[in-house]
């Protein structure tokens, strides 16, 4: 499908082992992005939940962006089927990179480094650095509890209810997606 929406959607996700019913999430997120006619953005690995959303993506005509340093090029596997695959000094320069060629940020489960993308690019958006979507899918809980925190966060007064609707949170491919093109 051809999209008249100019969309490329940053995806963060696990880049390590995880179970298959993950993988199949990021499949079809990637197979829904290139549906679209949306373009994916990626940390450049080909392992994992970053691999199976940009394989899918390219198998739906998808064009595909991945972002990765230079130290994890071996450790990942740098996706070298990206249509463009750039490598950089430092995560720093990657997140800078994934931010400039994203309109929009979709973060699915994942561990640490998956978190602390999402936190960085969810701030910015809510100190008004950049006005772009940042969605995160959750189908079944994972980051519950993490979500739980944030609003003991609101209710103790480290944190303002607006900085919470500064992320749409919603449990299934199509409404993220949705999300990421508003």
């Amino acid at each position: 499908m051809e999209s008249d929406v100019d969309v490329s959607v940053c995806v963060y996700c696990a880049s390590g082992p995880v179970p298959q019913h993950y993988l199949d999430l990021a499949a079809e997120v990637g197979t829904s992005i290139a549906k679209r006619g949306w373009d994916l953005v990626s940390g450049g690995g080909r392992v994992s939940m970053m691999g199976e959303v940009a394989r899918a993506a390219r198998s739906g005509g998808a064009r595909t962006i991945g972002v990765i340093p230079r130290a994890l090029v071996d450790k990942e596997v740098a996706d070298d089927d990206a249509d463009e695959l750039l490598v950089v000094e430092t995560m720093r320069e990657r997140k800078g990179l994934m931010d400039a060629h994203a309109s929009a940020f979709l973060t699915l489960p994942g561990g640490i480094g998956t978190c602390e993308e999402l936190f960085e690019i969810w701030t910015a958006r809510y100190i008004g650095m950049h006005e772009k979507p940042v969605v995160l899918l959750d189908p079944d809980g994972h980051f519950r509890g993490l979500l739980d925190w944030l609003q003991q966060l609101v209710d103790s007064g480290f944190a303002s209810q607006r900085s919470l609707d500064a992320l749409t949170v919603v449990a299934d491919v199509e409404s993220a997606l949705d999300a990421c093109a508003a």
